[in-house]
């Protein structure tokens, strides 16, 4: 009897484990395939996602999501942002669900323009100065340095090149980038995970907010309403002013793949424009998809620069200008800042 025990009880666990190990190469049996060339598409094509079932088993239902958002079997890509997205397939059979994820990146429909600019004027600047943020508020311009026990917030004159005011940073952060809204100046740090906001008109100290996903802290900009913050990715954060919480994001992209490293940024005329480090130019890019619409060769004021090196004092600095409707550019420890106009080639 006991022996008819033990055999049921080994027959029964034997069947367990069968019917477990079956649903789950059924799991495994599926697959989903897209229209994706080495997983990227543009964004002006239809992105096709078909399931794949070489065992036919009865599937009761399947659903298709794109960052967690519904999609159709056939979905055109007009109204998503560019970069890297997580497809997903949820696939229902036999009261089982199973899901599939796979990474595609969606990418720009129409190459970047390449501009050039004119230098209207050339302005003196302190040639000390590790620049790292450029903003007019006002008709005064805010500048930030970095390195760690020199790091500063200033109001210039930008005529002169005369500091009009100054906040030195604690030694412990390595200042970054700068933007003011509703006269208060918001300052990034690089490393040290936190940023600082001052009164604009003072100077003075009012607050810290710490990071959120965002790697590090690089460049800072605003559009009247929120906030952009690159990291030194290919990522830019969009903040709210008032809670100082990453909302959301675009990654910055080309018809090619995304471009990273972003640096100084800028609003003006509705686009962000972006520093790239180690690089002579500015990447104009859309703020809504992440797509560079153009891209402006700047090496006309590089060699104007006796001290330029392409990675310590790199071009580093965009101000937009709106009482004169001109850029104002410059670089780490640059002595000239330029005004300047963007022209089509």
């Amino acid at each position: 009897m006991k022996a008819f025990k033990y055999l049921t009880i080994i027959f029964l666990a034997t069947t367990l484990f069968s019917c477990g190990d079956n649903v789950e190469a059924q799991k495994k049996s599926f697959s989903m395939t897209t229209n994706a060339q080495n997983g990227t598409i543009s964004i002006d094509k239809t992105l096709e996602v078909a399931l794949k079932n070489p065992k036919n088993i009865q599937i009761s239902s399947v659903s298709y999501q794109l960052d967690g958002k519904n999609i159709e079997a056939k979905q055109t890509l007009s109204d998503f942002k560019l970069g890297e997205h997580t497809l997903k397939a949820t696939i229902n059979f036999d009261g089982e669900t199973t899901e599939i994820k796979k990474t595609i990146a969606l990418l720009s429909a129409v190459a970047p323009k390449f501009l050039s600019i004119e230098v209207i004027n050339t302005f003196p600047h302190d040639n000390t100065s590790f620049t790292q943020g450029l903003e007019f508020n006002n008709g005064v311009l805010f500048e930030s340095t970095g390195q760690r026990g020199e790091s500063k917030i200033r109001k210039i004159d930008y005529k002169t090149g005369d500091v009009i005011t100054e906040t030195a940073i604690p030694d412990a952060f390595f200042g970054e980038g700068i933007t003011v809204l509703n006269n208060t100046v918001y300052h990034l740090t690089w490393q040290g995970q936190k940023g600082f906001t001052y009164d604009a008109t003072t100077l003075e100290k009012k607050s810290s907010f710490n990071y959120g996903q965002s790697k590090e802290g690089w460049g800072f900009a605003n559009d009247g309403t929120k906030l952009y913050k690159s990291d030194g990715t290919s990522l830019i954060w969009s903040l709210n002013p008032d809670t100082l919480i990453e909302e959301d994001h675009i990654q910055v992209c080309t018809t090619k793949g995304k471009i990273g490293r972003l640096n100084e940024i800028e609003f003006a005329n509705n686009k962000l424009y972006a520093n790239i480090w180690e690089k002579n130019g500015i990447a104009i890019i859309n703020p809504k998809n992440g797509a560079v619409e153009a891209v402006i060769d700047c090496t006309i004021l590089t060699k104007q620069i006796p001290n330029f090196s392409i990675n310590e004092n790199c071009l580093n600095g965009i101000a937009y200008n709106p009482e004169t409707q001109t850029f104002f550019l410059t670089g780490k420890r640059w002595d000239k800042l330029f005004e300047v106009k963007i022209l089509e080639n």
